[in-house]
């Protein structure tokens, strides 16, 4: 995750961008996390949605190691298939299918290599739970009632830990908010923007 924060940094550096508000969905909020580590005064604001501080658990870790196989073996249609159920809502998936096919293509569209090393990256990404008391800038935590990746307990306690932090949970939706709700995501999202 470090490594896609150094890209990241590059990026801003190449573009002449100094600061900028960051948003970090799923892994992006890992790599969120990495900037902070490597570069916080280059963080104007935080917005983390639908991700956590800790590492996997024993359980997420052998669920990566089933991913990973899953991609060797069967490739990445096999990948979106298993996916699918755990990266939207019950609610997305019975009333939006049109989206859920939309999410399948996207994930179909990746390689296998690039799915591989993705998983591997968050297998082994650093716990960032020491890192949240020391955030300073005004930071969004955004949920998806739905979410079967990343409960509601993790928000919150990610919530707390950051001094000042903003908290949405927004409803029926799971594990891609921005995706499944994206008026309700991108309402609380300008929101926030509005009050730095």
């Amino acid at each position: 995750m470090d490594t896609h924060a150094g890209d990241v940094l590059s990026l801003m550096a190449h573009l002449d961008i100094p600061s900028a508000v960051i948003v970090g969905l799923s892994m992006g909020g890992y790599i969120a996390f990495g900037l902070m580590r490597r570069a916080p005064s280059q963080v104007t604001a935080l917005v983390l949605a639908n991700t956590r501080a800790t590492p996997d658990s024993e359980k997420g870790l052998q669920s990566r190691d089933l991913m990973i196989d899953l991609a060797h073996r069967n490739g990445t249609s096999a990948v979106a298939a298993d996916m699918l159920p755990r990266l939207m809502g019950p609610t997305t998936i019975r009333e939006q299918p049109d989206l859920v096919d939309a999410v399948r293509r996207l994930i179909e569209m990746n390689s296998k290599d690039g799915i591989i090393s993705a998983t591997r990256a968050m297998k082994t990404r650093p716990d960032s739970t020491p890192l949240l008391s020391s955030v300073v800038c005004p930071t969004l935590v955004v949920g998806g009632a739905e979410d079967a990746a990343v409960p509601q307990e993790d928000l919150l306690a990610m919530r707390e830990a950051i001094p000042g932090a903003d908290f949405v949970m927004v409803p029926q939706v799971g594990h891609l908010s921005n995706l499944e709700a994206p008026r309700t995501f991108n309402d609380a999202l300008a929101g926030f923007l509005q009050r730095l």
